[in-house]
Parts: structure tokens; C-alpha cells; sequence
């Protein structure tokens, strides 16, 4: 019976571990593309690439208040991808817009995540029973 238990108690720690790795997606999903950016302060994409902080030789550039900052990316093929409070800050301070109103959507619950929560309500049920019966 406490092999039991603990092959419950070890897959409840293995799923919790999961949590955070889930939000850390939802926090990457939160970042703004190009496009995104582009439809936020109403320029042309050649614009928003002439605003960004970037730089040929290097990767991640310092912070520069009067430019777009980019998040750090690990490689130069990667997209660029700003956080909304830049693009707000760059809108109002350099840009001189008045009143900034960016939207971010939560993404959906993906089937994966529901599927989890599904397996670890039911490995309580079952460590609970487990529990009781001793």
C-alpha cells in the first residue's frame, strides 16, 4: 500500500512541477509580435522595425529609452517580441501618444493542461481512498 501511496505522492509532484512550466508559456504568449505591435500604435511594419533597438553585430542590444526595446532573444533568427508595458512606455514617451490601450487575451486552457487537472483530481481520489483504508 505505501508503494502505492508514494507512486501517487511522486506523479501529484511530477504534475504540480508542470504548473509553472505552463505558465511560463502563458507568459511567453503574452509577448507582442511585429504585427501586433504594428496594429497597437497604427505604423507600418517598416516603421516598427526602424523604432526597434536593434543592431547587427549585436544580439541584445543595451536599453535605449528613445527606441522600441525588444525582449533578449538567444539567436538572431529568432522573431522579435516586445512586452506590452515597452510598447506603452515607447507609445507615450517617444511617440507622444496621449492615451495607450493595449489588450492581451488570455490564450485558452489547452486539452493537455484540462487532461492534467483531470489525472491529478483523480490520483487524489485514489490517494484519499488509499488513506482511509490504512
Amino acid at each position: 500500500m505505501s508503494n502505492i501511496s508514494n507512486a501517487v505522492d511522486s506523479l501529484a509532484n511530477t504534475i504540480g512541477t508542470l504548473e509553472p512550466q505552463v505558465s511560463a508559456e502563458t507568459d511567453l504568449q503574452n509577448l507582442m509580435t511585429v504585427e501586433a505591435v504594428q496594429k497597437v500604435l497604427h505604423r507600418s511594419r517598416a516603421s516598427v522595425y526602424r523604432y526597434a533597438n536593434t543592431d547587427t553585430l549585436i544580439l541584445n542590444p543595451p536599453f535605449d529609452h528613445t527606441r522600441l526595446n525588444p525582449e533578449s532573444r538567444q539567436h538572431k533568427e529568432e522573431p522579435l517580441m516586445f512586452h506590452p508595458n515597452e510598447v506603452a512606455r515607447f507609445a507615450q514617451d517617444v511617440l507622444k501618444i496621449k492615451q495607450v490601450i493595449i489588450e492581451i487575451n488570455q490564450p485558452p486552457e489547452t486539452l493537455t493542461h484540462q487532461l492534467l487537472r483531470q489525472v491529478l483530481a483523480e490520483l487524489k481520489i485514489i490517494r484519499d481512498l488509499i488513506e482511509s483504508t490504512s
